[in-house]
């Protein structure tokens, strides 16, 4: 037997109250916003840093490459992509330089969709 429910609006309506105000909420400039802090969990090795410094608070270039298996050279460019994307910022102490999520909303994002997964 066939399915005969439409997943669509058999009519055209809409609610131009509704669709106005979420027009102008949903501007290009706020959602580009979080499209781009989105797109920096969408490449694994960076996710992987992400979740790394969000757990561990801070960590320096060694322990991140550690943590990807990567050379320095590959988790510094990574590290820098995210200080560019302005979500990390890195404090040197001697001739380490320790990187943090510098975004205190965009690390409880990441934390409580990383716990979600697992519950």
């Amino acid at each position: 037997m066939k399915d005969t429910l439409k997943d669509e609006c058999e009519i055209y309506c809409y609610d131009p109250i509704k669709v106005s105000r979420l027009q102008d909420l949903l501007s290009s400039k706020s959602t580009l916003h979080l499209s781009k802090k989105f797109k920096l969990l969408a490449d694994e090795t960076r996710l992987k840093i992400i979740l790394s410094l969000a757990i561990e608070g801070e960590l320096c270039v060694c322990d991140v490459a550690n943590i990807i298996q990567s050379s320095i050279a590959t988790a510094s460019y990574h590290l820098r992509f995210l200080k560019r994307s302005g979500v990390a910022n890195y404090r040197k102490e001697g001739k380490l330089a320790f990187y943090y999520i510098d975004d205190e909303i965009f690390k409880s994002m990441v934390l409580l969709s990383f716990h979600h997964k697992e519950s």
